[in-house]
């Protein structure tokens, strides 16, 4: 089960648990989900069309049946300058492919490891993308559409690297 343990959510529920429904919802992928934690209507109606989709009642409440469909809804890592493994190497891959024709910097290798030239890459793509420009891969990083491709940056690195 991708999402063990989550209590039944509908409109008006708020905090982490309705972020990890956004995220799940999100890798559908429903890129037009945000995660701020708040089940409004609009994301109630993203959970209907979710629910009939998948051949589920769909009452917009999210319970058992609703939250086994969905992806793993826990967060991406956060990435920043110090940090090494296989999410960095995707991430630097990525970045290297997109670098030439959209953000313009390369992470400069692709060898896990988050150094000085991963961090410049990671800030030119925040700036592409129009979020915070810290060097620092979280949600909002994470959250940027990838335009052309249909994907956001982490529908695009993939989600073997989720921590639920």
């Amino acid at each position: 089960m991708p999402n063990p343990g989550q209590p039944m959510i509908s409109v008006g529920a708020t905090g982490d648990t309705v972020r990890r429904l956004q995220r799940a919802l999100r890798r559908t992928p429903d890129l037009d989900i945000s995660a701020d934690g708040t089940f409004t209507p609009a994301l109630e109606a993203a959970v209907k069309n979710f629910q009939t989709g998948v051949g589920i009642s769909a009452d917009g409440i999210v319970g058992p049946l609703t939250w086994n469909a969905l992806p793993d809804g826990g967060p991406m890592p956060t990435l920043r300058e110090g940090s090494s493994g296989a999410a960095v190497k995707s991430l630097q891959t990525l970045l290297t492919n997109g670098a030439s024709g959209e953000w313009g910097v390369t992470p400069a290798g692709i060898d896990g490891v988050f150094g000085p030239k991963t961090k410049a890459s990671v800030q030119a793509f925040q700036a592409w993308g129009g979020v915070v420009v810290d060097g620092v891969v979280s949600d909002a990083t994470w959250s940027v559409s990838l335009h052309a491709a249909n994907a956001t940056l982490e529908t695009a690195v993939g989600l073997n690297f989720v921590i639920g």
